[in-house]
């Protein structure tokens, strides 16, 4: 299991060949990434991302290990930005793998789920306009947290 919570960009296709090397025995391999996304359509400059290092750390791996348990993972990886991130930036990865793709798959939207409604980031949109938002919890995301 990797969790890695960086400023720094990462690389896709580097990061799931890796992953994939490191996990012969799986039958499945689930990779999902998020991107800054501007909802607005030209309205979003920047989304700046804040959190507390070793609460953020700890939080991430203790939920890493509960996916990998739930659904006899072979691994799991995550990768999460915080810091100044522009529309289109790959903001976060998780990838599963496992046996048979059902576990791969749900393990990954459990991860996916969780690092959107719970995971302690702290995230502020900059508006072209110049203000500054936080983003609040989303109903649907909490809903999304409620199946697991």
């Amino acid at each position: 299991m990797r969790v890695q919570v960086q400023e720094a960009g990462f690389d896709l296709g580097a990061e799931s060949d890796a992953f994939a090397a490191s996990v012969p025995e799986a039958g499945a391999i689930v990779t999902f990434t998020g991107v800054v996304r501007d909802a607005d359509a030209g309205g979003l400059v920047a989304m700046e991302i804040e959190h507390y290092p070793a609460m953020t750390q700890k939080a991430l791996e203790a939920i890493a290990q509960e996916a990998i348990s739930r659904w006899s993972l072979a691994d799991a990886l995550v990768i999460h930005r915080y810091g100044r991130l522009v529309p289109g930036a790959r903001i976060m990865m998780v990838a599963t793998a496992a046996r048979h793709r059902k576990d791969a798959f749900e393990a990954a939207e459990f991860l996916m789920d969780y690092l959107k409604s719970r995971a302690p980031f702290w995230k502020k949109e900059i508006l072209a306009d110049g203000e500054a938002d936080w983003v609040a919890a989303k109903d649907a995301d909490e809903d999304a947290l409620k199946r697991w």
